[in-house]
């Protein structure tokens, strides 16, 4: 069974103020689970000249990816004859905006113009120095280096989906078209993890579902993990899934939440990328179908990227998209841990 994922970007890249902004177009022709060996689009200096690459030729292959480097992404790429249309998202919540992750997805819908955005977040006081920092810090037994986001244009809430309840998250959702849950516990206290991972991978994420549904949220974006749905396609007993269980059994934890999304009827897709990089992408992006990565990593900026463009790209209605980036050599680490 061969699976076909065929991804559009379109960036705009600013050097006077050195910020990028870039809303992908995700196409997922999907026959099957298998994943795909993408093939690298060499960076184009213009759009003119990128449109002189063969489109018969990518469009023929068993994928279409783009070669992220130094100078910038490259330029679109369409199947001939295609229309493109940009659905607006009036409003969107992003849960968990202070985390690594979620800080990502808030940049980039905070630069979009004629969009609402709202970081929704535990404490706002120091949402708000924190957000505006740049800086290295220690959150449990994680070390993040995070930049600084520009929150002008966005608005932050307060929610706590182990302390809140529903009806108090489905207010801060109010008016709400679409949810990025980037939330997800911290390892720390060994004592406490499966605790913090129950509270908040399962039990609160799927409070964030039921107030979603409350608040007439129409899409939901989840971030998880590769290997969450481990112990359903034989993986319970490789390296990457032992491991990453061992924090609070937090894959266990968060297959449910994903169930319960789905059983929802809400209109999801759920992110599965591979082992957190806080560094820029050095491969290209490879998306895999449902239950087939059981290793590699992934820059946090190319799964915010995903996320956002998850969001308005009706092909990536009701999926999973796991991710990692394409090295080009089969993947041999997850989390840090030599397979």
């Amino acid at each position: 069974v061969e699976s076909t994922f065929i991804l559009h970007f379109s960036s705009l890249y600013d050097e006077d103020n050195n910020t990028m902004k870039l809303n992908l177009l995700l196409s997922l022709l999907c026959t099957g689970a298998q994943a795909f060996s993408p093939i690298a689009v060499p960076k184009a200096e213009n759009a003119a000249l990128f449109a002189e690459l063969d489109r018969r030729t990518l469009l023929g292959s068993a994928a279409a990816t783009v070669l992220i480097g130094s100078s910038g992404i490259a330029q679109p790429v369409f199947a001939e004859g295609e229309e493109v249309a940009a659905p607006s998202v009036p409003k969107v919540v992003v849960a968990g905006a202070t985390g690594q992750s979620g800080r990502r997805v808030l940049e980039r819908l905070a630069g979009q113009k004629g969009l609402v955005v709202v970081g929704a977040v535990r404490n706002v006081d120091k949402a708000e120095k924190s957000l505006g920092e740049s800086s290295t810090v220690i959150r449990g037994a994680m070390v993040q280096k995070v930049g600084s986001v520009d929150t002008e244009g966005v608005a932050l809430k307060r929610l706590d989906v182990v302390a809140d309840s529903v009806s108090d998250i489905a207010e801060v959702l109010k008016g709400a078209d679409s949810l990025v849950i980037a939330t997800g516990f911290v390892p720390g206290n060994p004592l406490k993890m499966n605790k913090a991972a129950h509270d908040v991978d399962n039990v609160g994420t799927c409070k964030l579902v039921d107030a979603a549904k409350a608040a007439g949220v129409k899409k939901v974006v989840m971030i998880s993990s590769i290997l969450t749905n481990g112990r359903n396609w034989g993986q319970e007993k490789s390296p990457g899934f032992v491991i990453t269980n061992a924090f609070g059994n937090v894959l266990d934890e968060k297959i449910i939440a994903e169930n319960y999304l789905r059983a929802s009827g809400l209109d999801y897709t759920i992110v599965r990328p591979g082992g957190l990089k806080a560094a820029a992408p050095t491969g290209n992006l490879k998306i895999s179908g449902e239950d087939t990565l059981n290793s590699g990593e992934i820059s946090r900026d190319l799964v915010a990227d995903v996320c956002v463009a998850s969001l308005t790209d009706a092909k990536a209605s009701n999926k999973v998209l796991e991710i990692i980036e394409d090295e080009g050599v089969p993947p041999k680490v997850f989390n840090g841990l030599v397979m």
